[in-house]
């Protein structure tokens, strides 16, 4: 059964909004592509937003995000808190538990993710708080971690003593058999009764806390199951049943947290301490303690303590922990640095420009996190087959228990034997833990190797994509150019036209600007003043100094001011052919020269290519803003097999918009999360490239590529396409085996014994399977 809420959210609309009827429609038909959300209804007059959603399913933060991309904001009213689970070692107790926490009054959503022992909530603070949100998960028998310390090795000393039951019952259960074989009923009844209780200690427990809380789950049925065998005098059985499910318990909670640790390896890279220069000597303090601003030592060895800009010294810093990159970076004075960098071998002054909560690996686990919080569709499905499973399943073994006695005079013992064996073997842990455990093992993997995949819903999206456009400057190439021709008009000098256009781009972000700067630096060239900068996007830029307006940008925007470059048109045809860009600059009314430039191919990019080529993709795209000429070069050298030109941001969207409907919608955009967000956001998959210490490239993606390194996106490709098979695989073959199970249960062919060794057996097989994705490479 599907749990509807309906709840009213304030909102901030933009202005003229409440005039806009197709406005209102986009709203809606936006907010109902969020999975979960059934109803929306927006009131203009008091600008709220009543939605109908299904808890499970649905997150206000999805909500959220989905009506920022049209201008609506939902004002804060919820709170939002990511929790760190002990003792939580049973997807289908962890599926409870998310469901007796959402039972809780002003509690709006619950995210539980058994693979990384998470819960995220959403509640209203008005009407419950966090103690109580906390009290719940204690009386369903589970731990909350209150620190870092205690959250990268949770349920330890609960999975020990576990373990320990379980040796006893395995022991008790092997004298017991053979006392029983020797003709020792009485003894063997005993131990029998040993096994029972110390191997479902812990069972019981969970079944007295699940009934407190009127949520049935797998202890609670392997405990009656137990209890209604030994009331048969099944001993043998009811010992059997509770040793292989405590086994099965203590051999998966050590199994996921082997996946839960590769995630949680991330803490380990942070440093602790920092050698601030303070009043003119080095202190050492808490790296929470370290201001921006504030001036650091690090020695070689050392972990660099936050983000920061070199100040004085040179060395080579390891930021594989931040970027994934293999070789040792050269840094000196004005490199920027990454938290959690290893100083290799000179000692480097650093100016810090983050404290260690807002810093780039501080940003990375909270990104890793709330991808852990994230549902994939395949997890969402196998929640919501077993939500409706459930109750169906209970329902026939009940009817397997009462109705061949009453009707058809069939032996009350072996029906509700059947019963209770159908109730063991129907429990749907397996499928529930089959997408969770995959999912996790591979972000975690991705995150290790400088690849933030940000929830499993872009993890499978990715692993679906047939089609990759790629931003050209700054993705393809290094997006570092060098002038290779300045050319003056008459009137000008070369130096003067190349004066002209520096002190314009003086102001601008751009890539081109930075070049043309390089060059007028190299020459010595002094600057003007200019006043009332303006970026002209797709265009170029322009300023103004000497009470004349100065322009920089290519012939679209000489044509729109009716600036004449009619003699110039033979050279530039001739630059754009030897694949150059030419700006062209101009003061006043008159052009003053034209600068040319070109960019140089990453190093990785033809590799990475080639490596698309041979996973299979079936078209690679090249999407740019600069001209006809310089685009067709780079295509033809990377054997890209189409390009679009001359485009403004809006093109591009377009474009990818057009991918989207000749390939159905499996399309991923890779450029730099800056100048291509409208893309990004428009792709199947967005994907930034290099966005190690930039705010909006990890804000804008789905996906980012830490370092400006192509050769990660084929492993992204490849990795995604690995995990999108092994949930498929899981699905399939937990699917399978509750048929099998089922089905020989209903026919009289399985033994509570065997139903529990087939339950437990095909749960551990599903989390080996996924937790291969930790040693992909």
């Amino acid at each position: 059964m599907v749990e509807t809420r309906t709840i009213s959210l304030p909102v901030t609309l933009p202005r003229g909004f409440d005039e806009c009827g197709r406005c209102v429609g986009r709203l809606h038909d936006a907010l109902l592509q969020v999975p979960g959300l059934e109803a929306v209804d927006v009131n203009l007059s008091d600008s709220t937003l009543t939605i109908s959603y299904d808890p499970f399913q649905a997150s206000l933060e999805d909500v959220r995000k989905r009506a920022d991309l049209i201008g609506i904001h939902l004002r804060e009213r919820f709170q939002h808190k990511t929790l760190t689970l002990t003792g939580l070692d049973c997807p289908d107790c962890a599926m409870k538990l998310e469901k007796a926490v959402c039972r809780l009054r002003g509690v709006v959503w619950v995210s539980m993710n058994f693979a990384a022992g998470r819960m995220s909530v959403e509640y209203e603070a008005e009407k419950v708080d966090l103690a109580a949100i906390t009290r719940r998960v204690s009386e369903m028998g589970y731990g909350v971690a209150d620190g870092e310390t205690r959250a990268a090795q949770p349920g330890r000393w609960h999975v020990s003593r576990q373990a320990a039951l379980t040796t006893i019952a395995g022991i008790a259960l092997v004298v017991a058999l053979l006392l029983g074989a020797k003709g020792y009923p009485a003894a063997a009844k005993t131990l029998y009764a040993v096994a029972l209780v110390s191997g479902g200690i812990y069972a019981a427990r969970g079944a007295v806390f699940s009934l407190r809380s009127l949520v049935l789950d797998m202890n609670f049925l392997m405990t009656a199951a137990a209890i209604g065998a030994a009331a048969m005098g099944e001993w043998f059985d009811g010992a059997m049943v509770m040793f292989l499910f405590s086994l099965g318990n203590a051999l998966e909670a050590r199994t996921v947290e082997k996946a839960r640790q590769a995630v949680r390896s991330l803490v380990n890279l942070f440093p602790t301490e920092a050698r601030v220069i303070r009043d003119g000597a080095e202190v050492i303090v808490p790296v929470a303690e370290v201001k921006v601003g504030e001036v650091f030592v690090v020695r070689p060895g050392d972990k660099i303590a936050t983000d920061g800009v070199v100040k004085s010294g040179s060395s080579t810093v390891n930021q594989a922990s931040v970027t994934g990159e293999s070789a040792p970076v050269e840094k000196t004075v004005g490199d920027r640095v990454f938290a959690g960098s290893i100083n290799e071998r000179g000692a480097l002054e650093v100016t810090a420009t983050a404290t260690a909560d807002d810093n780039t690996l501080a940003k990375i686990l909270h990104l890793v996190e709330g991808a852990q919080a994230e549902k994939a569709p395949s997890q969402r499905f196998t929640e919501r087959f077993g939500r409706n499973y459930t109750p169906i399943v209970i329902g026939l073994a009940a009817a397997v228990a009462v109705i061949p006695p009453l009707l058809f005079g069939a032996p009350f013992h072996s029906s509700v034997y059947m019963a209770l064996t159908l109730l063991v073997v129907s429990c749907p842990c397996a499928l529930v833990i089959s997408t969770p455990v995959t999912i996790v093992s591979a972000i975690g993997n991705a995150a290790r190797n400088g690849v933030m995949i940000k929830g499993g819903s872009h993890l499978e999206a990715a692993g679906g994509v047939q089609v990759v456009a790629f931003d050209k400057t700054g993705t393809i190439t290094t997006g570092r150019s060098s002038v290779t021709d300045v050319l003056a008009d008459e009137g000008f000098s070369e130096d003067e036209a190349l004066a002209l256009a520096a002190s314009v781009e003086s102001r601008s972000e751009h890539p081109l600007a930075q070049a043309v700067l390089r060059e007028a630096s190299a020459r010595g060239l002094a600057l003007r003043e200019v006043q009332d900068f303006e970026a002209l996007t797709g265009m170029g830029a322009a300023a103004k100094f000497e009470g004349e307006t100065a322009v920089v940008g290519n012939t679209r925007l000489m044509e729109q001011l009716d600036i004449d470059f009619s003699r110039w048109s033979d050279k530039l045809a001739e630059l754009q052919g030897q694949g150059k860009t030419a700006i062209l600059v101009a003061h006043g009314r008159r052009l003053a020269g034209v600068v040319a430039l070109q960019d140089t191919l990453r190093e990785s990019a033809k590799e990475a290519i080639a490596q698309l080529r041979r996973v299979g993709m079936q078209r690679l795209v090249m999407i740019t803003g600069d001209n006809e000429a310089a685009a067709k070069a780079v295509a033809a050298e990377l054997g890209i097999d189409e390009y679009h030109a001359e485009l403004l941001p809006k093109d591009k969207v377009d474009v990818v918009r057009s991918l989207i409907d000749r390939f159905g919608g499996r399309v991923a955009f890779v450029g730099d999360g800056v100048n291509d967000a409208p893309a990004l956001a428009a792709a199947t998959v967005g994907i930034a490239m290099g966005a190690a210490g930039s705010d909006t490239a990890l804000e804008t993606a789905d996906i980012a590529l830490m370092a400006d390194d192509l050769s990660k996106l084929p492993y992204t490709i490849r990795l995604s396409r690995k995990a999108l098979r092994t949930v498929k695989q899981n699905i399939g073959f937990a699917l399978i085996v509750i048929g099998v199970l089922i089905s020989a249960s209903l026919l009289g062919h399985l033994t509570l014994s065997l139903g529990v060794l087939g339950h437990e057996g095909s749960a551990l097989l599903v989390i080996a399977n996924g937790m291969r994705m930790i040693r992909f490479r």
